[in-house]
């Protein structure tokens, strides 16, 4: 048996582009594909007794590669949602000074004041107030 070889990991400048171009091709195809609010409300209503909503439907190519890489891309974005909210969280009282009230709060990961600026990008871009998703 032969090891395969260890290939170098590229530099992270080159990581952090091919990053921004996933994220990017991303928003693209999902921007393009059909919103299903709408859609989705009214098939709701056609629920049969087996819990199942025969659907006849027609769609476009971008709908079809939007769909086929959904369900694995939303997963992602959700491990990543919630990794960065457990990154980025409020010191506790007494980690800074003797003060705890006299203190600014703080966040653990970044030390900007709380809430930081990666808390308030989820807490702005996620719907997660009981809105309709």
């Amino acid at each position: 048996m032969w090891e395969e070889p260890v290939l170098p990991e590229p530099p992270l400048d080159e990581r952090a582009e091919a990053l921004r171009q996933y994220l990017e091709s991303v928003r693209v195809r999902a921007a393009s594909a059909a919103s299903w609010l709408e859609t989705s409300r009214h098939y709701a209503r056609l629920i049969n007794h087996e819990g199942v909503v025969p659907v006849t439907a027609r769609f476009r190519a971008e709908d079809l590669a939007f769909l086929a890489q959904a369900r694995d891309e939303l997963m992602g974005f959700a491990e990543l949602g919630l990794r960065l909210a457990e990154l980025h969280q409020p010191l506790e009282a007494d980690a800074i000074a003797s003060d705890p009230p006299g203190q600014i709060q703080r966040c653990r990961s970044c030390m900007w004041r709380w809430p930081c600026p990666t808390f308030r990008i989820l807490d702005e871009a996620l719907p997660h107030r009981g809105d309709p998703v």
